[in-house]
């Protein structure tokens, strides 16, 4: 059953993919009244997530800012469908990647570079980046692999089909190294917003208005590694349209103070988000682990998280 499941989903998704993007779009439109007025999708935790992201803004701001989130969201999730089968000259002139050349001349001198993102705008559409940077380089992106093989095998070949590879994150330093030992610079991707495991969490940050418990992972690869680290700035221009722009935060990793690369990285979002609000993924639960009950069932001992044996 789960073979024909995969088979079924590949034909559907291939048969979609082909449409062009002007014909997704109108089927993007009609399902955002299904999921938005029909289904309330999540509505109650975008509210909430919204609500208290940006308590100096009006309800009726909040609710505009609904509206256009789930209108990008469907956007998002055609466009995902459109990566299966889109050409590398559409795909070139709808994300336009900017300040490359500083990336390219990290790798030319034989070091590698972590890129911080978010899940904002179209990350999907990042793994086209491999048509911009210097051929020198192998370009790739952490990602948890999903329990169901067919369907991490679909995920793979449609992330992987424009050049980059994708690392399983329980492997990625072990990967990352074989490509140093290969001399091969690497071009990493880590979208570092998710909400930790109750046992990843080392760190706390202020992240719109909330105190957050975040990922560090990126920033002890970067420095053990002497990855040069950027934040990669998505815009989303029009319908259909982006740009990315590389701002380099280091090259010296671990001169920086601890969690200080994790910090900027988090800053840097915000200040994303702030700029185009609806273009952030707000279905996503990223609050639901907070600090008191962090410290009510654990305890950090020589830097590792363990679950207090009294409990």
């Amino acid at each position: 059953m789960k073979k024909l499941l995969y088979y079924i989903v590949y034909s559907l998704w291939y048969l979609l993919s082909l449409l062009p993007l002007r014909v997704l779009y109108w089927l993007s439109d009609i399902l955002f009244v299904m999921i938005f007025y029909v289904i309330h999708y999540r509505r109650r935790l975008v509210w909430v997530n919204l609500v208290t992201s940006f308590p100096e803004r009006e309800p009726e701001e909040h609710k505009e800012i609904e509206r256009r989130f789930y209108r990008w969201f469907c956007d998002y999730l055609v466009e995902s469908i459109k990566l299966l089968t889109m050409k590398p000259e559409e795909m070139k002139r709808r994300l336009v990647f900017k300040n490359t050349e500083v990336l390219d001349q990290c790798v030319n001198e034989g070091q590698s570079c972590a890129v911080y993102l978010g899940h904002f705008c179209n990350w999907e559409w990042i793994t086209s980046l491999p048509f911009w940077v210097s051929p020198e380089a192998q370009c790739g992106q952490l990602y948890h692999p999903l329990e169901n093989q067919d369907f991490d095998r679909l995920l793979l070949h449609v992330r992987q089909r424009y050049g980059a590879v994708c690392i399983s994150m329980n492997e990625s330093l072990r990967k990352i190294l074989e490509y140093k030992k290969q001399g091969k610079p690497v071009v990493i991707g880590y979208i570092a917003d998710q909400a930790p495991f109750w046992w990843n969490i080392h760190h706390w940050c202020q992240f719109l208005y909330h105190d957050t418990a975040v990922l560090s992972g990126a920033e002890r690869i970067a420095a053990k590694l002497n990855h040069a680290v950027f934040y990669l700035d998505v815009k989303r221009i029009k319908r259909g349209y982006f740009e990315a722009e590389f701002k380099l935060i280091t090259r010296e990793p671990a001169k920086m103070k601890e969690f200080e690369l994790t910090d900027l990285y988090f800053k840097h979002l915000e200040e994303s988000i702030r700029r185009q609000p609806e273009c952030y993924l707000w279905t996503h639960d990223r609050w639901k682990r907070t600090r008191q009950r962090f410290e009510q069932r654990f305890e950090v001992i020589d830097g590792k998280v363990h679950e207090k044996k009294d409990l």
